[in-house]
């Protein structure tokens, strides 16, 4: 797998990004202005850019065409309300949008759209006796098909990603249900009584109580 860039000028907004993108992954790259982009993208190939249209130096219009070229998958950032701006970078072959100030979840999500659409984002997640592929949504264990309900493979797609680190429950609420806050409590807990039974991994799924959940590390 290839890098994903993140193009954005402002700081507090590039380390937002990279802490929202950090549970895919992927080795993350960034660039503080059009200039610097350019040149991180005659040097390497990336799987995806997340590219600010207001940038100093080369704005992000300018930079379009060099990744068209390399067929390079882009998702613009732009500013509440500048409609004109997502028009034309679509019209210029960008493969999505999204609006400053975005939700979490919600960049989340595109990225993952667009690196699936793209056949980026095609990889291999494991844990114990269990293999996750992300893009066609199936489980495996050691060698043989299981079956999950959409939540529960979302919610072991979290946890496997996470090995190791607690995920508070509103944490697992944003990234699985989307933070839906009519989402009743007993909800997670539930599917997550679930896939202990189907996995039997009810030693490696860990209660923090009062906290939340986490899949125990690699030995």
């Amino acid at each position: 797998m290839n890098p994903i860039l993140i193009v954005e000028d402002e700081q507090p907004i590039r380390e937002l990004i990279r802490l929202v993108l950090k549970p895919l992954g992927r080795q993350l790259e960034t660039a503080a202005d059009g200039i610097a982009a350019s040149r991180l993208l005659d040097g390497q190939v990336y799987d995806l850019v997340l590219l600010d249209v207001m940038l100093p130096g080369i704005d992000g219009f300018t930079l379009m065409p060099q990744l068209v070229d390399s067929g390079t998958p882009v998702i613009f950032l732009t500013a509440k309300g500048a409609v004109a701006d997502r028009v034309r970078g679509l019209r210029m072959g960008a493969d999505d949008y999204i609006v400053k100030p975005f939700e979490p979840a919600e960049l989340l999500a595109r990225v993952e759209g667009v690196l699936r659409r793209t056949g980026r984002g095609s990889h291999i997640l494991r844990a114990f006796d269990v293999e996750v592929e992300p893009v066609s949504r199936t489980v495996t264990q050691n060698g043989r098909p299981v079956s999950l309900a959409p939540r529960e493979f979302d919610l072991l797609v979290c946890l496997i990603r996470n090995r190791g680190i607690v995920l508070h429950r509103d944490v697992l609420y944003e990234r699985v249900w989307g933070g839906e806050s009519e989402t009743d409590t007993r909800v997670l807990d539930l599917n997550i009584q679930r896939l202990r039974k189907k996995l039997h991994w009810a030693d490696h799924i860990k209660t923090a109580y009062r906290i939340g959940y986490m899949l125990e590390g690699a030995p």
